[in-house]
């Protein structure tokens, strides 16, 4: 069918500019609210109207009648209908939906996917300072990361995925002496015990280890224990390479991963910071003021100018951040996407602000934000905000444990990044069609189902003479599998994973109706086999979509 939509587009295009030379570029169909509307719909002569001056809906019938007369119309379109005030609705013949199945079949997983395209695109999430273990917001992140880089991939991108911490500010001294703290035998409540302190079990754990003079290894360091209350940087280092290790459980658990691991402190070390900062001055796009030091970010659309270095000599927390996307830009990532909470929204501005101040070649608008709420955990109908383990809030393995990692997946991915949302841990274990996840995962399984009861060789699948399906429910069925590569495309362009639930959704629907609607082994071969291809195709699809997802396909459940 994606063949047959091309063809379809193509004489569309032709037939607009016999009309209106330069009009074929509004070739374009949309998918009808209404499926007895028809299979596309065309509001072209709507928007050429009144630029020609013409009655909307004759144009319409104008356009009907070219198009009708050409050959792709003649071989693919059993009718075109005009509606209201000038809607062009086409009917697809059965042959055109069949060749779906086909295609499917053929591309295997592969279906969907774009060819490459020779470009990179980087995409930073996470980027968890090592201070804790990862909470539910990092695991919506996790999820919309590794979602978003899947994406890109079908779309023939090479995908970079990274993870930015920071080891050495505020929150790492302050892991540190907590640490120090608990090894020297204090606990939260004794008098000796600061308020801004970390309060979770697992910082007794750290230390407990740390005085055991263990070993820990991260993907990206190791650090060995000397055991000594008194070495301060030590413990700092045991502690980042402790908590590492931890996170780095936490996205096995996950089945996320990182191809790098970039420190803030190397920007710093490296003097990148510094040659920033003297860049921006040298450019005259900053003032000093008050003993600070000012980018002038107003230029640049910014509400107001921000402070880059205070008067104690420190830099402003955007700094190094805008530093770091200089140096992705030398990297050679001319498309970046950053995932991070919406309380870096007000990073937004001054980030871009600095990277056009710098002048380096950076187009406007440069990196991509996908911002994303925080998560609300419900169980037995209320909130859960503590972890005896973090000591404050709900951590992802916590998820996990509670549900599955496809559960907890499946969720954080299926509302828009920036809406809130709540995860219900009773309706993620529940085993019905409540249960988005499961009511996806079902769908797949029950095919399975049907295919080991056939038993027959599903490579052979690929040559079934596919002209039976001309049933309404095949034929929805079909209709709905032929969205899935431009619900891809789409998907990617705006930065929205939650459009693939969506879609799995309504396929996973789709195939139930068809299910309910139509016996699938009969005892006529040739439609028995045709509607095998049907549901085989239904099933590749299925696990194609939850592989983007980062959610299994399971065969049985």
């Amino acid at each position: 069918m994606l063949s047959v939509k091309q063809e379809l587009l193509a004489a569309l295009a032709d037939a607009l500019d016999q009309l209106s030379p330069g009009a074929g570029v509004r070739a374009a169909f949309e998918s009808p609210k209404v499926a007895a509307h028809g299979d596309f719909a065309c509001t072209a002569a709507m928007q050429l109207a009144k630029p020609l001056k013409l009655n909307p809906r004759q144009l319409a019938d104008t356009l009907r009648a070219a198009l009708l007369d050409r050959s792709a119309y003649q071989r693919w379109v059993s009718d075109i209908e005009i509606a209201g005030p000038g809607f062009i609705n086409i009917r697809l013949k059965p042959a055109a939906k069949q060749q779906i199945v086909a295609a499917v079949l053929g591309a295997g997983e592969r279906f969907g996917h774009q060819p490459p395209r020779g470009e990179r695109v980087l995409v930073e999430f996470v980027s968890a300072n090592p201070t804790g273990p990862l909470h539910v917001g990092h695991g919506r992140q996790a999820a919309l990361g590794d979602a978003i880089c899947n994406l890109y991939a079908t779309q023939g991108w090479q995908v970079w995925r990274e993870f930015y911490y920071n080891d050495a500010g505020v929150q790492i001294a302050t892991l540190a002496h907590s640490t120090q703290l608990r090894a020297k035998g204090f606990k939260p409540g004794d008098p000796e015990w600061p308020e801004a302190a970390y309060n979770g079990e697992y910082i007794a754990d750290i230390a407990a280890d740390f005085l055991a003079g263990k070993t820990v290894s991260a993907d990206d360091r190791a650090f060995t224990a000397s055991g000594d209350v008194e070495d301060l940087d030590g413990i700092r280092q045991f502690a980042v390479a402790y908590l590492r290790r931890e996170q780095d459980l936490d996205l096995k658990a996950f089945e996320v991963h990182f191809d790098h691991y970039y420190l803030e402190s190397s920007l710093y070390t490296s003097g990148r910071v510094e040659a920033t900062v003297n860049r921006l001055v040298a450019n005259g796009k900053t003032y000093e003021q008050d003993g600070a030091l000012w980018l002038k970010s107003t230029d640049y659309g910014d509400d107001k100018d921000r402070v880059m270095r205070k008067g104690d000599g420190g830099y402003t927390y955007f700094v190094p951040d805008v530093a770091y996307h200089i140096a992705k830009w030398e990297r050679g990532f001319t498309k970046v996407v950053n995932i991070q909470g919406t309380d870096h929204h007000g990073t937004i501005a001054r980030v871009r602000a600095g990277l056009q101040a710098a002048g380096v070649g950076i187009p406007e608008g440069y990196p991509d934000y996908v911002l994303h709420t925080m998560v609300r955990v419900v169980r037995g109908g209320e909130e859960v905000k503590i972890s005896k383990r973090a000591g404050s809030y709900v951590t992802l393995r916590d998820l996990i444990d509670w549900t599955s990692k496809d559960a907890v997946r499946f969720f954080l991915l299926s509302r828009k990044p920036d809406t809130e949302y709540t995860f219900d841990v009773d309706l993620a274990v529940q085993q019905n069609n409540d249960n988005p996840v499961y009511y996806v995962q079902y769908a797949h399984a029950r095919i399975c189902s049907v295919l080991a009861a056939w038993g027959g060789d599903a490579s052979a699948l690929t040559e079934a003479d596919l002209a039976p399906l001309d049933s309404p429910a095949a034929q929805a069925l079909m209709l709905q599998l032929g969205k899935y590569p431009d619900m891809l495309t789409a998907a990617a362009l705006d930065n929205a994973p939650h459009d693939v639930t969506f879609y799995l959704r309504e396929l996973a629907a789709s195939y139930h109706s068809y299910y309910d609607a139509e016996r699938i082994l009969v005892d006529d071969e040739r439609v028995k086999t045709a509607r095998l291809a049907l549901i085989a195709a239904t099933a590749q699809v299925l696990h194609n979509g939850l592989a983007v997802l980062g959610v299994s396909a399971p065969n049985r459940m």
